[in-house]
């Protein structure tokens, strides 16, 4: 399945204040951290993308109900505003912004119907997450919205979107679009990313606001990171020389910040390495709440570079 570069492109400042804007007013009413809120919505909407049996997001809060959820599994009119007969029917609606109508075209209803389904859990972070499995049905999904979660509370903010190459600049480096080559150690099997080719050691940059999910090694991937961003998307750095300095799972890291250096590590036990040139493997993920697939990330890449060679100019 391809992936297009829509999930690169910056929203406007006035899209993400007017989304904090809704976040907080909520969390006020609810106590439901804002974050969290961030988080679902957020996580949402980059399924939305990605998801062929579900509308595309179009307002501002991309958190979606089927009718039926909204106004209730039995309710004749699935259109239904009106709160009571929401509340009759066991539908989920509720008015958030006090019109007298549970609207699913309203963005603050929308938010305010999600936070109050978590209010009915409770406002701590282990009974919001009970709350959402309860929801998902999913472990990974729970994982993926808290790890936002944490990400936005870290940050205070949720425009995130900047990204960096992940070797420097100035580093001697080249690469081309290997993804989908055909590979053969342990197996026949394509291949997942694009090889970044550059000197033993050169350093490893995180290449957006996220937090580390994994750290250590595979046989075929050697010492390997991988770090989930904002977006859900699953970046993936393999066949490093070694890790930064306390480099840990769950640690937020930003564009920029050092995970490893270039190595050739992995096709075989533990400590393997020199089997091939030393090269980054840099793979990108997607999840879309059923399962997860690699796609193409040199497009990425070339936009990334220009990106941060026009940041850098711009501070001249």
């Amino acid at each position: 399945m391809s992936f297009s570069l829509r999930d690169a492109h910056a929203k406007g400042p006035d899209e993400y204040q007017e989304r904090m804007k809704l976040y907080k007013k909520v969390e006020t009413v609810t106590l439901i951290p804002w974050y969290y809120l961030a988080a679902v919505d957020q996580y949402e909407r980059t399924i939305r993308q990605v998801r062929k049996d579900l509308p595309k997001a179009e307002s501002v809060i991309g958190i979606y109900f089927t009718p039926e959820k909204w106004a209730g599994p039995t309710n004749p009119n699935p259109e239904e505003e009106n709160p009571a007969i929401i509340q009759f029917f066991n539908g989920m609606g509720v008015d958030g912004d006090g019109d007298g109508k549970a609207s699913l075209k309203s963005d603050e209803d929308v938010l305010y119907t999600f936070a109050n389904y978590l209010l009915s859990y409770g406002v701590d972070d282990d009974n919001i997450k009970i709350g959402l499995w309860n929801y998902y049905h999913r472990d990974k999904t729970v994982g993926i919205i808290a790890g936002k979660a944490k990400i936005y509370r870290h940050f205070g903010r949720i425009d995130l979107d900047t990204h960096v190459f992940p070797l420097p600049l100035r580093s001697n480096h080249s690469y081309r679009s290997t993804w989908g080559d055909a590979r053969g150690w342990g197996g026949r099997r394509i291949h997942e990313g694009t090889d970044i080719f550059a000197g033993y050691g050169v350093p490893v940059r995180a290449t957006n606001y996220g937090i580390v999910e994994m750290k250590g090694w595979n046989k075929f991937g050697g010492w390997r990171v991988g770090i989930r961003d904002i977006n859900n998307t699953y970046h993936y750095f393999a066949h490093l020389s070694g890790f930064a300095k306390d480099l840990k799972v769950g640690q937020i890291v930003q564009p920029g910040t050092l995970i490893g250096g270039v190595g050739s590590s992995g096709y075989g036990p533990p400590g393997t390495s020199g089997k091939f040139p030393p090269h980054l493997h840099y793979g990108m993920y997607k999840d879309n709440g059923y399962t997860e697939w690699s796609f193409d990330p040199t497009p990425h890449l070339r936009l990334w570079k220009q990106q941060e060679r026009q940041a850098l100019k711009s501070k001249k």
